[in-house]
């Protein structure tokens, strides 16, 4: 283990910031983690970091055994200063934790889709922390993987890592161009299910208990007509005010969590 580096100017923590940078994070193959719980859920999901740091002033003696853990998986580990982990961290009160780890895994020829797969497609949703949050809720619905087509955002983006807890490497991923994900859906023979506002079907009218791709559209325009198109059934959301748009991460939350009503043998519609 390294001494304490405590220099904000440190040349290992100029590093940490640049990974900020997307084309930084792409040209290491490589993606930041930070926070306590964000590197734990990671570890529990079989990551090896590269390179832990950590700030023992800012880090609770229950929490030093993840130190062990992580020296125990041959990573190295360094100790920053007060400092120079306020420079290096990008969270406004850090926890003391930051690491560097592996980029997460996106290519859509690796997902295992089995049986009866309940599929859910973010096109074009530009915000990281929209995909972070539809991570947490795939997390929680059993979701067999998560796709953005057309991506806007990496799947590698701090604020995205941040805002799903860490589960962006519990729930497979992947990242391709619409026509690839809706020809790769069709060979599998997975039927999408297009959550648009202008379906005459309401969700809770679709049949979601077999193989089926949810896809839902960007923040701004939602789906586009390729997908809507391309779609075995249209459904929406019943919206019963004045607002005619839910955030995408909520109608995301509404759509998988039908499904899994279904799947769980839920009340029928009165």
């Amino acid at each position: 283990m390294s001494n304490e580096l405590t220099s904000p100017n440190n040349p290992r923590v100029k590093e940490l910031v640049a990974l900020r940078r997307r084309r930084a994070r792409d040209g290491g193959a490589v993606t930041l983690v930070e926070g306590h719980a964000e590197l734990v859920m990671a570890l529990d999901a079989g990551v090896r970091p590269h390179t832990l740091f950590w700030c023992p002033a800012l880090v609770g003696a229950d929490q030093l055994g993840t130190v062990d853990r992580v020296v125990g998986l041959g990573a190295e580990v360094v100790r920053l200063g007060r400092q120079a982990f306020a420079r290096a961290a990008y969270r406004q009160s850090p926890d003391g934790w930051l690491a560097v780890v592996p980029a997460v895994p996106s290519d859509l020829e690796r997902l295992v889709t089995g049986e009866r797969p309940l599929l859910l497609v973010c096109e074009g949703v530009e915000k990281p922390g929209n995909l972070g949050a539809i991570l947490r809720t795939a997390d929680a619905a059993g979701v067999t993987a998560v796709v953005a087509a057309g991506p806007v955002t990496d799947w590698g983006n701090p604020n995205l890592v941040r805002a799903s807890k860490g589960t962006v490497f519990s729930v497979p991923v992947a990242s391709a161009g619409s026509s690839e994900v809706l020809d790769w859906l069709a060979s599998r023979s997975v039927p999408v299910v297009a959550a648009t506002p202008d379906a005459e079907t309401l969700l809770v009218d679709a049949d979601l208990t077999g193989p089926v791709a949810v896809a839902v559209g960007s923040e701004k325009d939602g789906l586009s007509g390729r997908w809507r198109e391309r779609a075995a059934t249209r459904v929406r959301i019943p919206m019963l005010g004045r607002a005619d748009s839910l955030n995408v991460a909520t109608a995301a939350a509404i759509l998988v969590y039908e499904a899994v009503r279904q799947r769980m043998g839920g009340p029928a519609r009165p």
